[in-house]
């Protein structure tokens, strides 16, 4: 009877250290979520050297810290999903695909 105790007592404290072992790795992976940026759609052109982006919306020119992901684009109208960095003036490239212009052909713009 006191080795049924005594192995009842030791898988009891081996669950629970498993228990608070898993509760501090998920409190540690929702940190780290947090810490994440957002993804944002933004459209503008890509500079000649595909480097930096300038948004049609507020003319902000932006660093792209990740230029391979725009090769091909260089000079380009464009809509990025991109997480923003405002402190360095830098966006970091997820996706980008062709905008669509809205000016036709024969028409000016406002």
């Amino acid at each position: 009877m006191k080795k049924l105790m005594t192995f009842g007592f030791a898988l009891v404290l081996a669950m629970s250290a498993a228990a608070v072992a898993q509760d501090s790795m998920k409190q540690d992976t929702m940190k780290s979520d947090s810490s994440m940026k957002a993804t944002t759609s933004v459209t503008g052109k890509i500079s000649e050297d595909g480097k930096s982006f300038v948004g049609d919306k507020d003319g902000k020119t932006w660093t792209i810290s990740n230029p391979d992901a725009v090769k091909g684009h260089e000079g380009h109208h464009v809509t990025l999903k991109a997480q923003a960095d405002a402190s360095k003036g830098e966006v970091k490239v997820v996706s980008l695909k062709m905008a669509k212009d809205t000016m036709k052909e024969g028409t000016m713009a406002k």
